[in-house]
């Protein structure tokens, strides 16, 4: 198992920082930016994994186990949220015979 983290210690922490940063604001452009809900939801999880990695390179860093259970913990989070989301696309599909969110400005009272 030391050979994993001294591979990883390799690349400098601000590489993995830089990256994150750059995956978790395409996923936060996304989700401002795009109607699809599939899509809004395939860039949720963009952000959700980019904070998965970044917590698992300080993991490593650091010697520490801890941020990757935290880790584990959030992949279960995004998970039952795919499950969700997708369900709620599925009805969303099924009343309106689309998946543009816009449509949810029709709900309104």
């Amino acid at each position: 198992m030391g050979e994993v983290n001294t591979f990883i210690q390799t690349v400098p922490l601000n590489y993995f920082v830089i990256l994150c940063t750059l995956l978790f604001s395409l996923g936060v452009m996304g989700v401002l930016l795009r109607k699809n809900a599939i899509i809004i939801l395939g860039c949720v999880e963009l952000m959700l994994n980019s904070v998965n990695l970044l917590l698992a390179a300080f993991s490593s860093y650091m010697g520490d186990g801890h941020g990757q259970i935290l880790v584990f913990f959030i992949m279960v989070v995004a998970a039952a949220e795919v499950a969700v989301g997708l369900a709620i696309i599925a009805m969303m599909y099924r009343n309106t015979k689309s998946v543009d969110v816009s449509i949810f400005n029709k709900l309104r009272g």
